[in-house]
């Protein structure tokens, strides 16, 4: 996206993701745009989080989807006044969990050993819905996506989630409208944990997806862009936000 002015949606992609995540949400939403390119091969959340701030607009809606929702809560804890409203999708703000530096790694040296493929046939599976995995052009699609992602961005991405900084403290101060969206059947970032998030921001709304796991926004194109058309209608900063708690319901 460096060579063209960024649209006023703004969306950041997670790990091994690229704009191939969110097809459908851009081509039925002609405003909105994907921070590609990997953030540059950045090792740090912070470093993503300059790298899409240099790409954005002024003000933007800011969409992040799981590592993306952490770089956009590192991009408002940074430039509040640049962030227009917000949506955290399949993500989390907890601190690196017991096992979780292993387990990476051990992607990692799968990865060394036997090729991506090995790496991504090994991570991806669980990320998806049950049903999801019954769709053959979907998996192919999606793994094709994180395999062309290469060892060398794993690596990068890795790093810079196992050192992540507190977004957990980034939530009671967020003042613009926000959505937090989640894949019913999302087992890496469960409903649960989302539900936690909604509460911590003022007038956060929350929206569970059926049939979807943690690859939403390709598993469920359709209703995902439903609730960013949601998102979009949503009062902009600068108008009341709804009160906490309302509007917490569950897409069927």
């Amino acid at each position: 996206m460096s060579s063209h002015p960024m649209p006023p949606v703004a969306i950041l992609p997670g790990l091994l993701c690229d704009s191939r995540m969110f097809g459908d949400a851009i081509a039925r939403l002609p405003q909105a745009g994907v921070i590609d390119g990997f953030y540059g091969g950045a090792s740090t959340i912070a470093a993503m989080a300059d790298y899409a701030l240099s790409r954005l607009p002024g003000r933007v809606s800011l969409l992040g989807h799981s590592m993306g929702a952490r770089v956009a809560l590192e991009i408002v804890r940074r430039a509040p006044e640049r962030v227009e409203r917000l949506a955290l999708v399949d993500t989390g703000v907890h601190p690196v969990a017991p096992g979780e530096v292993d387990n990476r790694h051990a992607l990692g040296a799968l990865g060394r050993e036997h090729g991506m493929a090995a790496l991504v046939d090994s991570w991806l599976p669980p990320m998806l819905a049950d049903r999801s995995r019954e769709r053959p052009e979907l998996v192919a699609a999606l793994r094709a996506m994180c395999i062309a992602a290469g060892l060398d961005i794993y690596a990068a991405q890795v790093t810079a989630l196992l050192s992540r900084p507190d977004a957990l403290a980034v939530l009671p101060g967020i003042g613009c409208p926000t959505f937090v969206i989640v894949g019913a059947e999302d087992r890496w970032s469960p409903p649960a944990q989302h539900e936690a998030i909604a509460a911590a921001i003022p007038g956060a709304v929350l929206r569970v997806i059926a049939g979807a796991g943690h690859m939403l926004p390709a598993e469920a194109p359709e209703a995902f862009v439903a609730v960013l058309a949601e998102w979009l209608a949503h009062p902009a900063t600068g108008s009341p936000c709804p009160a906490p708690g309302d509007h917490r319901d569950r897409l069927a």
